[in-house]
């Protein structure tokens, strides 16, 4: 799940995460939230302030799509 979102960073932005252990560590939080909160809801949100060079990150994510990864 947090390859999803890196990549998924690097195509609305333009810039790589993995050059940042802290981004990567807040990610890898907010994706164990999601995963929890997929195992008993449909779809889960991910919301990071300034989690790279002050760009925020939202995004969402469906159990379906998560099964998939």
């Amino acid at each position: 799940m947090v390859a999803h979102f890196v990549e998924e960073f690097k195509r609305k932005h333009k810039k790589d995460l993995k050059s940042s252990p802290r981004s990567l560590r807040r990610l890898r939080t907010a994706c164990e939230r999601a995963k929890r909160t997929l195992s008993s809801s449909s779809e889960a949100s991910i919301e990071i302030d300034t989690l790279f060079e002050g760009i925020d990150f939202y995004s969402k994510i469906t159990r379906a799509r998560f099964e998939e990864l």
